[in-house]
């Protein structure tokens, strides 16, 4: 009898395992189910550089609630799909950690389409559709960027909407080199090239060089392109029939465009060097694959010059160091504009086809290992990358002490080690004794540390500032007997509405650095400025692009706002109308 049950039960945990190894699916469905138990009760987070950055989903989040739309309500530095996710899941799961609900919301869009993909792969191969879902898995599951700035292990808190695109494009590449039917490969297309449209618009202008290779080489069929573009132009105009918010955006993009006017080739070469060791592999895969192509190649274009046409350039494009090459055309193009982001993941799909097109035609031949060992030498970058900065933040978060706060919510769900955190007391107190010397460099456009926006202990600061600010805000207005709905800074992000359950005024840019990615102040910006309740100001320690946002806002606040002092590194510009000056 125990044998007998020993049987049974080892029969059923083989019957499991076949099942998993057949339905990858399965394996999705599982990692998607499993992210809200990540999000059931707020995670303590290392702190990291530039952490800062996702406090703009929160002030986005909040305006959302508030009914604003972005773009047509508030300036924003990208598009406002994201935006929307992240509310979705902060409404869901109001105890998750900003950046997790951040990084993983993308997973609303991708994780169906992804499904889509590999019921279409699955058909053919199991091991190609794992192949493509595991990538796509540690990914999407790991917030970390592939480029360092910072010389400590931490948390990405910034660079989330760049991820996002490479997510995006990483979905659509596997699509578009592995999915076979017409249909199927239409609708990831539409879709995709619309989330990337409105998560970054950058990122669909590298959609678009893989969609038009995929096009001129017959891999996007004529119909299955009719089809995606009908649908991709028709959501555009349903948006904007219904909301006015593709006209907005795009007049968003075009002051954008107008405040980064820099030449593209430094960008690029700039791009290249970031992720060099990458972009060499991939060109020396090229070369290789370029002379053991070439007899091919040389046919095709005989052919072309013998009778002229579509078909006949479409095979010549069709080969696999062009396709690599418009691949990375497209991943210089994007990485050209960002600062951090999962950078050249989407190259993964190519690189799988590359692998299984040479081991079909040349098998385990000397030829063929030469290929494999420089695709690898592409393909591992990322995931090393990614993985030894996720192991080195969390493992590293041992020696971290949570942030002691008060009034934070999630947000301030961070770890810090104490030698840091010694440090943060000992800056603070160094900013409030000797702030002339610290204003005097930020009037010279000179920071106190290089890197301080990348330093741990900035970002601790700004939190613990936060916190105690907020306490004063409420003394104040117990003091009072007063109340203020909305509420802004002179500073990058403004957390404080959604921290507070108040209102951000409309709109005024979030993200607000004032050299790339907030305009000149108009009429609308002006008078709005002009009737917030209360404008808070961080002086620990000022800097140059705060003092800019001030010289911004400041002729706004001279008729009906007087400014006082909050706590020794928060001052606040009053409303008159709330409270009289004295």
């Amino acid at each position: 009898m125990h044998g007998s049950t020993e049987t049974v039960l080892s029969g059923g945990r083989n019957r499991l395992g076949v099942t998993l190894a057949r339905q990858p699916l399965i394996i999705l469905a599982l990692a998607v189910a499993c992210l809200p138990l990540a999000l059931f009760a707020t995670v303590t987070m290392p702190i990291g550089p530039m952490y800062w950055d996702q406090y703009i989903y929160l002030d986005a989040a909040n305006r959302i609630f508030d009914g604003q739309v972005p773009s047509i309500d508030f300036f924003a530095p990208v598009g406002g799909l994201g935006y929307y996710l992240f509310a979705g899941w902060l409404y869901l799961l109001p105890n998750g950690h900003p950046l997790l609900l951040s990084s993983w919301s993308l997973i609303t869009l991708t994780a169906p389409i992804m499904a889509l993909i590999i019921l279409d792969v699955q058909k053919r191969s199991a091991v190609h559709a794992y192949g493509l879902l595991l990538p796509f898995l540690l990914f999407s599951l790991l917030p970390f960027n592939t480029g360092d700035f910072y010389p400590y292990p931490g948390s990405d808190g910034f660079g989330i909407y760049n991820r996002q695109v490479c997510q995006l494009l990483y979905v659509l590449a596997a699509g578009l080199i592995f999915v076979r039917g017409w249909k199927t490969l239409a609708t990831v297309t539409a879709l995709l090239m619309l989330g990337l449209l409105f998560i970054k618009v950058t990122g669909v202008v590298a959609g678009l060089v893989l969609c038009l290779m995929a096009f001129l080489t017959g891999r996007l069929p004529f119909r299955a392109a009719l089809v995606g573009g009908g649908v991709f132009f028709a959501g555009i105009a349903l948006l904007e029939v219904t909301s006015g918010t593709v006209s907005a955006y795009a007049t968003d993009i075009l002051s954008l465009v107008s405040m980064n006017d820099t030449s593209l080739l430094p960008r690029l070469l700039q791009a290249a060097s970031l992720n060099f060791g990458v972009v060499l592999a991939c060109c020396l895969l090229g070369l290789v694959l370029l002379i053991n192509d070439f007899p091919a190649f040389s046919a095709t274009i005989r052919a072309f010059i013998t009778k002229p046409g579509f078909p006949a350039l479409g095979r010549i494009a069709d080969h696999s160091f062009l396709w690599l090459a418009s691949f990375v055309a497209a991943g210089l193009l994007f990485e050209s504009q960002n600062t951090g982001s999962q950078a050249f993941i989407f190259l993964w799909p190519l690189l799988l086809a590359i692998l299984i097109e040479n081991y079909r035609h040349r098998g385990p031949s000397a030829s063929f290992a030469i290929v494999a060992i420089l695709a690898f030498c592409a393909a591992i970058p990322p995931v090393v990358t990614i993985t030894q900065k996720a192991a080195r933040a969390w493992i590293g978060s041992v020696n971290n002490r949570p942030l002691e706060y008060d009034n934070l919510k999630s947000m301030g769900a961070v770890g810090i080690r104490d030698t840091l955190s010694q440090r943060v007391q000992h800056m603070q107190t160094n900013y409030v004794a000797y702030r002339p010397a610290y204003q005097a460099l930020a009037e010279a456009g000179e920071l106190p540390s290089f890197l301080l926006y990348s330093d741990f202990e900035f970002q601790a600061l700004w939190l613990q500032n936060a916190d105690e600010v907020i306490a004063a805000i409420r003394t104040f207005e117990t003091e009072n007997k007063v109340r203020f709905e909305t509420i802004m800074t002179i500073d990058f992000t403004n957390p404080f509405p959604w921290l507070m359950d108040r209102h951000a005024p409309k709109y005024i840019a979030i993200g607000a650095d004032p050299y790339r990615a907030v305009p000149p102040p108009g009429q609308h910006v002006t008078a709005a400025v002009a009737a917030v309740d209360l404008a808070l100001y961080p002086t620990c320690p000022p800097t140059a692009a705060r003092l800019k946002l001030l010289n911004l806002y400041q002729p706004a606040f001279a008729p009906g706002h007087h400014r006082i002092t909050l706590t020794p590194c928060f001052d606040a510009f009053v409303s008159n109308g709330i409270i009289a000056a004295p």
